[in-house]
């Protein structure tokens, strides 16, 4: 693979670099004080084409690669992970329809997102089931040529504005994990589904993350995505595209506390000389930039893989993996370069460190990462 980006791909990072900066970070602070949902920078991002962009193009989509989202992904997150995060939100629930969907549910799902600024959302995570697939309890019963299913979903983003939703759920109690469960589109407006709270959350507060409850919701057949039973390979195969974002917005955040920490660094003196100048603050502003180019480097290998049709599972592992707890590090260690001004909401690094701890925990715990990369490389992977 080649390091030099295409014309068209620094067209897509110049144009999602100019929106976050002009569009997304000057109204940063002000989601994360509110939490009000960001529907203008949506409707705008939209309009200038930094979303949905893995649609494919016979359903009226750019048809871009993992590696060409990488790059969006990773400049969004730069203006806020918050906002980065609810845009990113549809690539995960179209991936599973995708992946597994007929032409029919193409058209029909990913089609009307080309159409309107559509949100849509990934029912996947219970509240006591999140790594612990296998404890879910949402069940989907076969009644004619429908499903009936019944359960609740937790921490679900863009819950209260999905027009959509892709849902897993438990179709044959008996069988293991791999064949338990069936995947299925399931209409925001369907009787049954009832949406939660907002959910108060550390940091990326302009996401909407709430319960989803589902009570008797009928779901015809034809919204089955797949072969009943596959539900959970789809849901893994969508992780495959999805994590290496997740991974890319983790840097994005990485690079925007690097450079918020060189800035501050450069400007505040002690001793006569800027505080940029005396070892213990440059040696952590190079441990930032070698841990932000490790993590790019490790999405765009993971990107490019999946884009030439091979398994990635363990690389997109690693990439999510390293590059959120990295995000995490970075963020803390910008905190305290701006020493009592980091922890004041004054400067933005504290508000990077809040949004930052969340990489560690959702489409899959650092902890679930290890074992993934783990078993991959014990069995010779």
């Amino acid at each position: 693979m080649s390091f030099d980006l295409t014309e068209m791909q620094q067209e897509f990072q110049s144009l999602a670099r100019d929106f976050a900066r002009n569009e997304v970070a000057p109204v940063a602070a002000h989601h994360d004080a509110t939490g009000e949902y960001p529907h203008e920078v949506i409707k705008k991002a939209w309009e200038v084409g930094l979303m949905n962009t893995h649609i494919p193009e016979d359903c009226g989509g750019l048809g871009l690669h993992c590696f060409d989202g990488s790059l969006i992904a990773e400049e969004m997150a730069w203006g806020c992970t918050g906002i980065g995060t609810a845009l990113e939100a549809n690539g995960l629930a179209e991936a599973p329809v995708i992946v597994a969907g007929n032409d029919f549910q193409k058209k029909k799902y990913l089609g009307r997102m080309t159409e309107a600024p559509l949100l849509a959302a990934y029912a996947v995570t219970e509240p006591g089931a999140g790594s612990d697939v296998a404890a879910a309890r949402t069940t989907a019963v076969k009644n004619g040529d429908s499903w009936v299913i019944n359960g609740q979903k937790m921490w679900i983003t863009n819950g209260a504005v999905a027009n959509w939703f892709f849902v897993l759920a438990k179709t044959d109690p008996e069988k293991g994990t791999g064949s338990a469960f069936t995947g299925f589109i399931v209409d925001a407006d369907t009787p049954g589904l009832t949406v939660g709270k907002k959910e108060w959350n550390m940091g990326q507060r302009a996401s909407d993350t709430r319960a989803i409850t589902f009570e008797d919701v009928v779901v015809p057949d034809v919204n089955r995505l797949g072969d009943v039973g596959y539900g959970f390979k789809i849901a893994m195969k969508a992780f495959d595209r999805t994590r290496p974002m997740v991974a890319s917005a983790a840097v994005g955040l990485s690079q925007r506390a690097m450079d918020e920490s060189i800035k501050y660094a450069l400007e505040r003196k002690t001793m006569g000389k800027p505080i940029a100048m005396h070892q213990a603050i440059a040696f952590m502003i190079a441990d930032m930039a070698t841990k932000i180019e490790a993590g790019r480097l490790l999405v765009r290998k993971a990107c490019h893989i999946v884009d030439q049709g091979q398994p990635n599972t363990k690389l997109a592992s690693m990439a999510k993996r390293f590059a959120a707890d990295s995000a995490m590090e970075i963020a803390t260690d910008a905190v305290q370069i701006h020493g009592g001004y980091g922890f004041s909401s004054e400067y933005p690094v504290e508000k990077l460190m809040r949004d930052a701890k969340v990489f560690q925990i959702y489409e899959g715990t650092s902890q679930i990462q290890r074992m993934i990369i783990s078993r991959a490389v014990l069995s010779g992977g």
